[in-house]
């Protein structure tokens, strides 16, 4: 039975002892630091603050409500059983976007278990937002509608009169006002249960359609190749089109000692887009002259579902993509778990497909939150994340603690 445990200070017990408090925050932020996604740029030891409150804080039923995601985290994970399933699951993360791959699999997995009880039309939420964001677009939540609950950051106001000094910082009490000329940023210091609901679980005010591409069989988007074409050009390598007998089977090959991205000639518009992406996503996240080499196997399989996220996000079939069972990748690893190796992997995938798409100027799906809505917070992380981090990566993270 793979188990998960969620490293998170919270779950330690409060307590208004400052030596236990500082033991539970060193805690905490060596699990943050290990898992920063800028190893240039260390996380900064937020407990080394002036005066800092040691009064517990309110979290009634979190230990619970906690588990229980946990046990949802649990399911959903064990669920990727197939290269189809892994398919399924980054399709639905093309359009979710804006969320962590935790929180991805969290909703997917209550919506599905939602549809086959009968209490949504659909097997695939088409927006999901909370109850107080669906109450400002003018909507309200069915009586009777349980939330899906997912994982939401919890913060605080830290404030210093010289920001350039890390033990400076100082956090504010709930009602505290800084003093004046003082500086003031929130800081996230835990996570927190959260609750979203899907647009069939609502009624008021109509929503606007989804667009949705359309394409025929092996046509590519207008404006996909070029993009990511002047992408793989910006990162220093030459883009050439070779005929197949010198790339010995494969579709495309990325050299990086020789700076150049070698594309199969002789295929039709759709396969050498994804081609493309799946070569950008290596020179991103695969550069062997940097501490983000992986295995092997899971190198292809990350390459290859950016490349599928890529592709959804644009409406293109995705169904020729080939994505081994997840089985045969997962336990390749022998110092993770299967359950820890996808989370990383997952969530990898989805920071650099999130940071390609950003970066393209070509129509694409509509990401699963409702218009005018912000996600809860910033995405969880849940591994180490691919390249081109920000600051605001420095998240807590869902690990493993043991296969029995």
């Amino acid at each position: 039975m793979l188990k998960l445990s969620l490293a998170i200070a919270l779950k330690a017990p409060a307590t208004t002892d400052p030596a236990a408090t500082l033991r539970c925050l060193e805690a905490f932020h060596a699990v943050c630091a290990h898992l920063c996604v800028s190893r240039a740029e260390p996380a900064t030891p937020f407990w080394k603050v002036n005066d800092v409150s040691t009064k517990p804080q309110p979290r009634q039923g979190w230990d619970a409500k906690l588990d229980e995601i946990h046990e949802h985290l649990v399911a959903s994970v064990e669920s990727l059983v197939s290269g189809d399933e892994w398919r399924r699951a980054l399709e639905f993360a093309a359009r979710f976007r804006t969320r962590s791959f935790n929180n991805t699999m969290l909703i997917w997995w209550q919506h599905e278990a939602a549809f086959r009880r009968g209490q949504v039309p659909e097997p695939v939420p088409t927006w999901v937002a909370g109850f107080k964001q669906w109450q400002s677009l003018g909507r309200r939540v069915l009586a009777g509608h349980s939330g899906y609950m997912i994982l939401a950051p919890l913060t605080a106001r830290f404030a210093t009169s010289s920001p350039t000094d890390p033990s400076s910082w100082r956090r504010l009490e709930r009602h505290e006002r800084p003093r004046p000329g003082g500086v003031v940023r929130p800081r996230m210091i835990g996570v927190r249960p959260a609750y979203v609901w899907d647009v069939s679980q609502t009624d008021g005010v109509p929503l606007p359609a989804l667009p949705v591409p359309h394409l025929l069989s092996g046509e590519a988007p207008v404006g996909l190749w070029d993009g990511l074409a002047d992408m793989v050009r910006g990162e220093g390598f030459r883009l050439s089109m070779v005929e197949a007998c010198t790339l010995g089977g494969a579709n495309g090959v990325t050299d990086f000692g020789a700076r150049i991205v070698e594309i199969r000639e002789d295929m039709d518009a759709a396969a050498k887009v994804k081609t493309l992406a799946h070569e950008l996503a290596h020179i991103r996240m695969h550069d062997p002259t940097t501490d983000a080499v992986t295995h092997r196997g899971i190198g292809e399989v990350e390459a290859e579902s950016v490349a599928l996220m890529i592709a959804a996000a644009h409406g293109m079939d995705t169904s020729s993509y080939t994505i081994p069972y997840v089985s045969t990748w997962a336990t390749s690893v022998k110092e993770k778990s299967a359950v820890e190796v996808v989370q990383d992997t997952g969530e990898r995938v989805r920071r650099a497909a999130v940071a390609i798409l950003d970066l393209l100027p070509t129509a694409q799906s509509g990401a699963i939150e409702p218009p005018g809505v912000e996600p809860l917070g910033p995405p969880l992380n849940v591994g180490p994340a691919a390249s081109r981090p920000t600051p605001l990566d420095r998240e807590l993270r869902v690990g493993t603690r043991s296969l029995s």
